[in-house]
């Protein structure tokens, strides 16, 4: 790893990482733009990702919760970037990962929950559009139905992830303005950072002075923008910034 890296991130105290799908392909979990991604094999799935579709279309339901119970994330397993990060936490440094994925592996990975902002959402809990009552995802898809309805009032159930054409939730961006601004070292991994307002987060954070890498297969549109951008293997390049901060 280049020198003036390590230099320049040695010792940081407060670091925030933006996380996106690539950090859990490795844990065999598709993304969505890669040349094995979800939208890049079946485009016509993106119609299941959109919350007008969603709400007024039952084929477009039917598919959405096939796609969910066939989840990969189901069976995954954190690796060893969700590790690093999990680890850098327990060495005492104040930790804080925003993530754009819904599959849990941050806090499975040991990262305790509070300190986890899922900005999109998790599959792990589902909702009623309806009344709003809240189950977990497991316990609908055992039920075995393909457009399952809420059992307290027969409304649209829907999983708590954030389509195309929903709002983030408005706290849960606050928050995590407020620790990108707070962050001395700021890393953005496995994301294309095209997907905002999430990465914009990364603007919030250098303009407070943290120290910006970024961390990605391809380029993105936030590349200028960094001190450092690393095209390395996520699984190793992760494990070596964590370890680098606390030498």
């Amino acid at each position: 790893m280049d020198g003036k890296l390590i230099d320049r991130i040695r010792g940081a105290r407060r670091v925030a990482a933006l996380t996106g799908a690539g950090i859990s392909t490795a844990s065999g979990i598709p993304d969505y733009r890669g040349p094995e991604g979800v939208w890049t094999r079946t485009p016509s799935a993106v119609n299941a990702f959109t919350l007008e579709n969603f709400m007024a279309d039952a084929a477009v339901r039917r598919e959405f919760w096939r796609s969910y119970a066939e989840h990969a994330a189901w069976r995954a397993e954190p690796n060893a970037a969700h590790r690093a990060l999990a680890e850098l936490d327990g060495a005492g440094l104040a930790v804080r990962v925003l993530t754009q994925n819904v599959d849990g592996l941050h806090q499975r990975a040991g990262l305790a929950a509070r300190k986890v902002l899922e900005l999109h959402g998790s599959m792990h809990t589902t909702r009623c559009t309806g009344c709003a009552a809240g189950f977990p995802t497991t316990e609908i898809l055992a039920v075995g139905q393909d457009d399952p309805a809420c059992p307290r009032c027969g409304g649209i159930l829907k999983p708590d992830v954030v389509l195309f054409g929903q709002l983030l939730d408005a706290e849960v961006l606050g928050r995590a303005r407020s620790i990108a601004a707070a962050s001395e070292l700021f890393l953005a991994i496995g994301s294309t950072l095209q997907v905002e307002p999430a990465a914009s987060l990364c603007t919030v954070a250098v303009q407070a002075g943290a120290t910006l890498v970024v961390v990605n297969r391809d380029p993105t549109p936030y590349d200028e923008d960094a001190d450092f951008v690393l095209r390395e293997d996520i699984g190793e390049a992760v494990p070596e910034l964590c370890a680098a901060v606390t030498r």
